[in-house]
């Protein structure tokens, strides 16, 4: 968890820095460098519309011991600042723990200070300074992932879990990156109409790109910062909702592998908790079109309770999704996964605790027939699960409400599990399952038992005929060979 610590004290002023007089104005400030060389244009574009152009190339900046800022005087602090913030945006090898040892440190103690003074808010930022200050954040986090583990391998269709976990080995960089990041977002002192201008589409863009990380640890803090920016800067919300989308519709359709997929879902959860009633056609074409199909991914397991949360906020919202949602479980439904039958009747329990009793007859039929099948199931955590349904009251109630048509459709996997299951316990549940339905209605259950007794006469006395006719077929095979088939 990340721990937002609150800015300055009640009272205190924030001192404002501003450049220091100068013929040129603000612009004409001259930082300590080796050279102003042009910067080349992959690198220009893994940094998008950044204002990289206005300061030094950072590979050619000077690494030197500087001055505190809070030691300089507020004329200074300018000029400190944007020196900082470019020997900052130095990158280096971290593979090599021995290379450039002080350079390194003496990055990390910038980082740290920049951070502490974008934290404590006691010194207002100017538009130039942010500008700086992003283009050096954008240097840093904005890079070239390395090949997945399963790229390497080539086992596409391998469980994740047995993936070897990527850990970033500039990450003690990194993260104070990161921390800054976060704090000149949610910083009461950054103003929205300003910071827009550095945190625009194409920055969102390359954060959400960052979420292929292997790295959790960096998944962790890009979904709190893009959460923040989402609340923060209401002009990237569209966007970013539809850039969601189509890494969703990526997933679903071509690679069926995102290792941030789960925090993306989490973002979206508690964005979905936000939607105003009633709900935008919008909100419900990307429940259809992307959250649905994403239960057909094989290893779901990885991001099923985020995802079950968001169809569930959705239900919660618009009682009347909850048909379209059970008929798109039901279309998705895993045959032959039992782990994620498991997950399925799960997801099916929360979404049925907030539907009402009309959509629920919408949908019990298709619905009860797969229950039916999952309570004969040869796995009796499969079975089990889905007898635990009855100990839901709301499920109980609708159930009970609908007894003519569910019982009906029930009655014969109950009684096959009771006559022939492997496992004691689903006997036991079945049995307890079964006296419920003959306390809500006995003449209904003794109804539908005469009718299974029945079937089962008509198929006994369809085995008989059969095993007849092949005893005919073999006393007429075994006759001889003077004997003539007639057809």
């Amino acid at each position: 968890m990340l721990k937002i610590i609150k800015g300055m004290k009640k009272g205190s002023k924030p001192e404002v820095i501003e450049p220091p007089p100068g013929p040129n104005g603000p612009s004409d400030v001259t930082v300590n460098h080796a050279s102003r060389s042009v910067i080349p244009p992959a690198q220009l574009t893994s940094v998008k519309s950044q204002a990289i152009g206005q300061t030094a190339s950072p590979q050619t900046c000077v690494i030197e011991v500087t001055p505190l800022l809070k030691d300089v005087p507020i004329s200074e602090r300018h000029v400190l600042f944007i020196k900082k913030a470019n020997m900052c945006a130095v990158s280096f090898d971290f593979f090599d723990a021995l290379k450039k040892v002080k350079e390194k440190e003496i990055k990390r103690q910038n980082l740290q200070e920049l951070v502490d003074l974008v934290q404590s808010g006691s010194s207002k930022m100017n538009e130039i300074m942010q500008q700086e200050m992003v283009s050096m954040i954008s240097m840093n986090i904005f890079r070239a992932l390395p090949p997945a583990a399963y790229e390497n391998t080539g086992a596409i269709d391998g469980d994740p879990e047995e993936d070897e976990m990527y850990l970033e080995p500039s990450w003690p960089h990194l993260q104070l990156v990161y921390e800054l990041l976060l704090r000149y977002v949610v910083s009461s002192d950054t103003d929205t109409k300003v910071a827009k201008r550095f945190i625009d589409h194409s920055f969102v863009l390359n954060l959400l790109d960052l979420f292929d990380s292997e790295d959790p640890r960096e998944r962790e803090y890009l979904k709190t910062i893009l959460h923040r920016i989402y609340g923060k800067f209401m002009v990237h919300r569209p966007f970013i909702r539809k850039a969601i989308n189509n890494i969703f519709y990526r997933f679903i359709f071509e690679t069926e592998r995102h290792p941030g997929l789960g925090e993306l879902l989490e973002i979206l959860g508690s964005i979905i908790n936000g939607f105003a009633v009633p709900m935008k056609e919008e909100h419900k074409l990307f429940l259809v079109r992307a959250l649905i199909p994403l239960h057909k991914a094989k290893f779901i397991n990885y991001y099923h309770q985020q995802l079950s949360y968001c169809i569930t906020q959705f239900v919660e919202k618009d009682y009347k999704l909850a048909d379209i949602v059970i008929r798109g479980l039901l279309k998705y439904w895993p045959d032959t996964n039992c782990t994620k039958e498991i997950l399925f009747l799960g997801e099916l329990e929360e979404v049925l605790d907030a539907t009402q009793p009309a959509e629920f007859q919408l949908c019990m039929v298709p619905l009860f027939q797969r229950v039916g099948r999952c309570i004969n199931s040869p796995n009796f955590q499969v079975a089990e699960r889905a007898l635990f349904w009855w100990n839901n009251e709301h499920i109980v109630d609708l159930i009970a409400q609908n007894r003519e048509v569910i019982l009906p459709i029930l009655f014969e996997p109950l009684e096959k599990n009771i006559r022939g299951h492997w496992n004691q316990a689903i006997n036991g549940l079945t049995g307890n399952v079964r006296k419920m339905f003959i306390e809500m209605d006995a003449d209904l259950f003794e109804e539908c038992n005469n009718q299974f007794l029945e079937k089962e006469a008509m198929v006994y006395q369809m085995l008989e005929q059969r095993e007849l006719t092949w005893k005919k077929l073999e006393a007429i095979a075994s006759g001889g060979d003077d004997m003539v088939m007639v057809n």
